[in-house]
Parts: structure tokens; sequence; C-alpha cells
């Protein structure tokens, strides 16, 4: 080894004794306290090679300097809390920036799991199954007027069961004939389509579309012989066997409205009274 290896890297000064390593390479300790010691963000003196160098997100400080501003208490060695880029102790960081369990009430400390639910932050102990009483922590959870309930226990006390598919239903589904389904499981008993967001017929019990029971077992009109659906607000004419949209319903000959009037009528026609003077009625 020879002798330049002894010398300082700054002022090529002889490193007998006490000295720095700055990247494998020697240094005196004056030199490197002058040339590459950090500075410190309180004090703004540098941070010698005999002092300890506290360190946090790139900014240094002297042991002695670190310390929370608002209350002068020591950081080094104790839980804090970074906020917009400061380090409050926790006892402020507790009492000033901590969420507030909506449970208990009580602060949730700096470092402990808190839960997120529907805006509001729990302990993880206090979020609990109001049934098993178990923390639900990340698991799938049920909310009703009475409290959160893990999906088990909500099963168990409050669910119905679908009648098709005989799972319980734990959000939306219908109710048909008095019977629940799963939205995905109420569908055309013809063709098979969901009907839950359509609107259907039933007959004697099953759920039809309106393709369906219009194919299956929709009257015809007399007159225009499509499909009569007796749907919401619609308006037909019944007369012996035969049936009649309501805008259909008019004379054979000047096509008068006959709803609400008397008529007459000659072989499979219907006619007003005045056109239906000269012809040989039925009634």
């Amino acid at each position: 080894m020879t002798t330049a290896q002894f010398d300082c890297q700054h002022c090529t000064a002889s490193l007998l004794g006490k000295y720095v390593l700055e990247d494998h390479n020697p240094h005196r300790v004056t030199c490197y306290d002058r040339t590459s010691a950090n500075y410190c963000e309180e004090c703004k003196e540098p941070i010698e090679s005999d002092s300890k160098d506290l360190c946090y997100k790139g900014h240094h400080w002297h042991e002695g300097c670190f310390n929370y501003d608002k209350c002068n208490q020591s950081l080094v060695e104790k839980p804090s809390a970074a906020k917009d880029e400061c380090l409050p102790c926790s006892k402020y960081y507790s009492n000033e920036c901590s969420s507030q369990c909506f449970q208990c009430k009580k602060t949730i400390m700096p470092g402990s799991r808190k839960m997120k639910f529907k805006g509001n932050y729990w302990h993880e102990t206090c979020l609990v199954c109001e049934h098993c009483r178990q923390p639900i922590g990340a698991k799938p959870l049920i909310s009703t007027e009475s409290g959160n309930y893990c999906v088990p226990c909500f099963e168990m006390e409050f669910a119905h069961y679908c009648s098709f598919f005989k799972e319980a239903i734990t959000s939306g589904g219908i109710m048909f004939c008095d019977q629940p389904w799963h939205k995905e499981c109420f569908l055309c008993s013809g063709c098979r389509k969901e009907l839950c967001e359509e609107d259907f017929m039933s007959r004697d019990d099953y759920a039809f579309c309106l393709d369906c029971y219009n194919h299956l077992y929709a009257k015809k009109c007399a007159t225009c012989t499509k499909p009569i659906i007796g749907l919401r607000d619609t308006k037909f004419i019944c007369f012996q066997d035969r049936q009649w949209h309501s805008e259909c319903f008019n004379c054979g000959k000047c096509s008068v409205s006959l709803v609400g009037k008397g008529f007459l009528t000659h072989n499979k026609e219907i006619f007003c009274h005045q056109c239906g003077s000269g012809v040989d009625t039925d009634m």
C-alpha cells in the first residue's frame, strides 16, 4: 500500500490518526466537515462527522435539532407522522390530524389500522358484525338500518332465498307471486330472457316476456289482428267472442269510433246506427 493512500483526497495532507471515508476515499475530518457534511434543516449548521445525522426525505437534522416546533418535543426514536412535509409529534398528530372512530368516537392513533366505510373511519376492532360481534376487517359486509353484518350472519338472520336458485339474496332481488327471486334468475318461461328490467305478463303463475306472451296467449284484435296486451292503461272492447283495441273499434263503413256508443253487427262487421240502418243486422 502506497503512502498516497493515507493522504487526504481534498488537501493531500497526511492522514495519520482519525479520518473519514467518503466513496471509499479518505478525508481529513476538518476537510470532510467543510466540504461534504450535510446541513441541518433547523440550525443551518453543518452536521459534523462526530455528530449523529438524522435524515428524512432528503432533509437532515442534528440529533438535538430534531424537534417538533409547536411543542419543541424531540422526535428522536419516537413515533411521528408526516403531514404537509413536516413531522408533528404523535401527540399533536393524534389531536389535530388523526381521524376519529365513528363507533367509539376516540382518536385513531397514527400507525394503527383503520377502516373506511360509507365515508367514516373506524378502528379495526370497532367495525364488527352486529350479530357475531367479530371484526369484519376487509371481508364483505352488508349494511342495514339495524347495523353492519358479515355475509354469513346476514344470510342467517335476514336473507330471503331465491325460488329458482335456492341461494340467499343479499341485495336487490324481486318478488313475483309472493316468492323472492334474484334479478338474474327471474326469466321468461318461454325464451328464458331476463325480465328484471322488462315489462312482462303472467299466466298460471308463470312469467313471460311480451313477445312470448303475445305469441302464446294474447287475444287478437278483430280489426287489425294484432295482439291485445292488457298492460298499464291499455283499453280494449270485448263483444261475444271477439276483442278490439279501443282505437280499432270503428264503424266498418264510415270508420267513426264506436267506443261508448251503440252499434249494430252484421256477420263479422260492426256499424254505427246510421250506417247499419240499411243493413240486415244481427242486432
